[in-house]
């Protein structure tokens, strides 16, 4: 499944009469963003719960952690072909049900081994959900908002990392700040991660309300259904004549393989490296250490539990904030600049948990983080979060869908995309025995990668503020 920017002449761009469905079928197919975004981070809330349930350690726990990362891969391997062959809605209705029957499942395991089929499967769905709903909303879009309406993906993934956080932080206070405490007849982790079954289901019922996309209709010969659909979303307008175009676009488009990535003197292409080394920094920062074990890990400094899931919140309201400045500045001062502060904020950030972490001591059996030391951890955790959502968090995939030429597009992403997926497992998986075998050395090691993201911006990554794809070929 691929999307290309419209080509040949256009009717003027004006405002759809129907622009509130047109809101809601965007809003709909970003709901899925918001699961993505829930997933993810939802597990924040049940590590120690696990780890004290099944008495599992830091390289079975980071593996039960890591492994929906594998199964978002697979998830967005298979969502574009899918996609073609029954369309786009209904892949978003097959990603809510896997979505709800894992929750079911994360709910009620037996051990901690079938706890990770029933994450893996969640991240199955994750990436189908993360691949088909930027796919749809660019399909679906009229061109004038189309910018706007794609934003909502990245909004809801945000989104669905600070309401998980809350509803974590809600449902331990109920279980009197116990992970392990009796909710509803189970355990309130066991809680944490059934609830996704709710915006599952509302996803589901979303999806079943869509339209399919004008695009997929035209492929499948169904061009009368694809001139309802462009009425309802662009209004009037020479109908056969839109449909004619996209017929003559999709028929003129080259389907890219993964041999057209290979040419460069180190076997693929210097701008596929250039991509791939986006989505590996991207990841190598630690950023999704904060939203997977951040609860954890300032328990694991002396927070109390319901402070330290208060803390886990307040860093997704961050998240947010840092995201809208990111989505107001990246077409004003350009992804370049904005990627460099964030690095640089980064590289400050880490370094001042790692010094703040260096000063974790053990008094009386408990670990314990001196005052000073710990509000230090506390803002330096924020900082971070803020300088990444208002550069990385945005840019990278701003760049990665506005650096690769025409020809290679689609398939240049898929392998961008695994990498951040692979880059992502990595770091998840490996967190918890780098925290036992040294906490401040893990950020160390973080701050050092947001160092040196620096002179690998500055060198390779091309600007393309103000650029038309067809220049970048």
């Amino acid at each position: 499944m691929s999307t290309t920017a419209p080509a040949g002449p256009h009717p003027p761009a004006v405002r759809p009469p129907n622009l509130r469905y047109v809101v809601f079928i965007a809003a709909a197919a970003a709901l899925g963003g918001f699961l993505f975004g829930y997933d993810s981070a939802v597990i924040n809330g049940a590590v120690e719960g696990i780890r004290g349930r099944f008495g599992v350690g830091p390289a079975a726990l980071g593996a039960v952690i890591a492994i929906p990362l594998l199964g978002a891969a697979a998830g967005a391997v298979i969502a574009g072909r899918l996609a073609d062959r029954v369309g786009r809605p209904r892949v978003m209705q097959l990603a809510a049900l896997l979505f709800a029957i894992s929750a079911v499942g994360s709910m009620l395991p037996f051990t901690v081994w079938d706890l990770a089929v029933w994450r893996a499967l969640g991240g199955i769905a994750i990436g189908m959900a993360s691949v088909i709903a930027p796919a749809y909303i660019a399909e679906v879009a009229p061109a004038a908002y189309r910018g706007r309406l794609a934003s909502f993906q990245q909004a809801a993934i945000v989104l669905g990392i600070a309401v998980s956080q809350l509803v974590n932080w809600g449902l331990l206070s109920l279980a009197d700040g116990d992970q392990r405490g009796t909710l509803l007849g189970l355990e309130s982790w066991q809680v944490m991660l059934g609830v996704e079954i709710v915006p599952a289901v509302v996803y589901g019922v979303l999806a079943l309300r869509i339209p399919e996309s004008p695009r997929h209709l035209v492929a499948t010969g169904r061009t009368e259904e694809a001139k309802r659909v462009l009425a309802a979303v662009e209004g009037g307008g020479d109908l056969d004549a839109e449909v004619a175009r996209i017929d003559a676009r999709m028929r003129g488009e080259h389907k890219p393989v993964l041999r057209d990535l290979f040419g460069g003197r180190t076997g693929l292409l210097p701008i596929v490296w250039v991509g791939i080394g986006l989505s590996v920094f991207q990841q190598l920062v630690g950023i999704n250490v904060i939203f997977y074990y951040s609860s954890s890990l300032w328990q694991s400094v002396g927070i109390d539990p319901s402070s330290s899931f208060l803390y886990s919140f307040t860093t997704s309201i961050i998240n947010i904030l840092g995201t809208v400045i990111a989505m107001l500045l990246v077409d004003r001062i350009g992804r370049k600049p904005l990627a460099l502060i964030g690095s640089a904020g980064m590289a400050v950030s880490l370094g001042l948990a790692a010094w703040a972490f260096s000063f974790t001591t053990e008094i009386d059996g408990e670990i314990a983080l001196p005052d000073p030391q710990g509000a230090v951890a506390l803002f330096a955790a924020h900082a971070f979060v803020l300088f990444f959502a208002l550069s990385w968090g945005v840019v990278v995939w701003v760049m990665l869908g506005e650096i690769f030429p025409n020809r290679i597009r689609a398939a240049a992403l898929g392998v961008a995309a695994s990498a951040q997926w692979i880059a992502n497992w990595l770091i998840t998986v490996s967190f918890p025995s780098l925290s036992d075998w040294n906490l401040a050395g893990s950020y160390v090691i973080y701050a050092a990668f947001a160092l040196l993201s620096i002179p690998f911006i500055l060198k390779w990554v091309p600007e393309t503020k103000g650029r038309t794809l067809e220049e970048m070929d």
